[in-house]
């Protein structure tokens, strides 16, 4: 009877324990210490903060919340809390097109029009492929909307932004030719699923990939009314201490708005080398890298970066809207990947999800006179000192006519476009 008490006692504390998935692979206090260690700014009860998940084989090994997920009631952030994916959205709604196209319900080399006889004839062939690796042409949404004065905390539906797009006079260069990260492409995928299968993209992921992969707590959040338990809202520092409440009131998906949290994101990750929704032919098209006309390769594939890091295979992504802040890292042939997602606009989730990576991933390159780099940002600029980022202060427009600016606030170089702000350099 003893033993049997001792059985149930064990068997409460690791279900009163949300940070730990699986007791009988917990990680060594070493390991767990530095783990904490990358966190300590952020493990508080009066900031916001983030959550983490680290995913080994076929288990979520480890799960932590720091920080607040709703600072004016208090509410801590935990492995299960519900967080808005940003771009890491955009690796779904591509799965999405390849199942699709393995139906054989669409081809990836299908001429858009095909599909969205509403977007105008620019006498060029824009192909589905084109608006998975970026290389359509297709001048960016938010550019648009900002310029049309939209603000991205205004509520922004789908509707809005294919009126925009459906309005469009010419490319920013012939299809295939160049790389532009462009959100249109994946808002107009979503509407190619639509056109395809007769459901909203939030309707067919839910059926053939949510509910099939038991990720539970994960939708296309497309009706920024809806209420949503559980979910973490996003703030921004503000000038001199404290928190501003950073506002997101999106009614659109396919480009962003996937919500979910890190026990299901996990499963996902698990998908990339054990998969149970599609096969490894489906997982191999997903990350088959992009091409130009030329014959070279990008980095980016079908909504997700495939690159290197240490030596090993990598998939990738990160997001950023208001202040959400997010990263998903997969390792395949190490069946190991890493999750961040923060609430709070100057985090940097690429860069805490490798140096967690770090502590587990041996570097497996030749010893070179220089180390191998960390994969950068794209979104961020690299200065060697703070006081050399004066100069770049103020408001410039790209060839491509996207406005931006660089500002510097608090001993920080911030990156600002269409009203949303990114640390660059601290």
């Amino acid at each position: 009877m003893q033993i049997h008490k001792k059985r149930l006692v064990i068997l409460l504390l690791c279900a009163l324990i949300p940070v730990v998935r699986l007791c009988a692979q917990t990680l060594p206090d070493a390991i767990t210490k530095k783990i904490d260690g990358l966190f300590t700014k952020w493990n508080t009860p009066n900031t916001p903060g983030c959550v983490i998940g680290i995913v080994r084989n076929d288990s979520l090994i480890y799960a932590k919340g720091y920080g607040l997920a709703n600072m004016e009631y208090g509410v801590p952030n935990t492995p299960e809390t519900i967080y808005h994916m940003a771009s890491v959205s955009k690796q779904f709604t591509a799965y999405a097109i390849v199942l699709l196209a393995q139906q054989g319900k669409l081809k990836l080399d299908d001429d858009i029009h095909k599909h969205l006889p509403w977007f105008p004839d620019l006498k060029e062939k824009i192909t589905i492929r084109n608006l998975l690796n970026h290389t359509s042409g297709i001048r960016d949404q938010w550019q648009l909307l900002a310029i049309s004065g939209t603000r991205l905390d205004d509520v922004i539906t789908q509707e809005h932004i294919v009126k925009v797009l459906s309005k469009q006079q010419a490319l920013n260069f012939k299809p295939g030719e160049e790389y532009s990260y462009s959100n249109s492409g994946f808002t107009m995928l979503a509407e190619i699923v639509k056109s395809v299968t007769g459901k909203t993209l939030r309707q067919f992921t839910d059926s053939v990939i949510f509910k099939p992969l038991g990720m539970n707590s994960t939708h296309f959040h497309d009706d920024y009314t809806e209420v949503v338990k559980n979910r973490s809202y996003s703030y921004y520092p503000r000038e001199g201490g404290g928190f501003n409440n950073s506002i997101l009131s999106y009614s659109n998906a396919g480009a962003t708005s996937l919500f979910t949290n890190v026990d299901d994101m996990a499963k996902w990750v698990m998908n990339f080398y054990k998969p149970t929704v599609g096969t490894a032919e489906d997982i191999r098209l997903l990350t088959q890298k992009g091409k130009f006309n030329n014959g070279k390769e990008s980095d980016y594939a079908l909504g997700i970066v495939n690159n290197t890091y240490k030596g090993w295979r990598q998939y990738s992504h990160n997001g950023a809207d208001a202040g959400y802040r997010t990263s998903v890292v997969t390792f395949p042939d190490l069946k190991m990947g890493f999750i961040v997602f923060s609430n709070v606009g100057d985090f940097n989730p690429g860069g805490k999800g490798y140096e967690i990576a770090d502590l587990f991933i041996k570097d497996t390159t030749a010893k070179a006179t220089k180390p191998e780099a960390k994969p950068v940002d794209t979104n961020k600029a690299v200065l060697k000192d703070i006081t050399a980022a004066k100069k770049f202060e103020g408001n410039y427009i790209a060839d491509d006519g996207a406005q931006f600016g660089f500002k510097l606030k608090n001993q920080k170089l911030y990156w600002d476009r269409y009203g949303r702000s990114d640390v660059l350099l601290e």
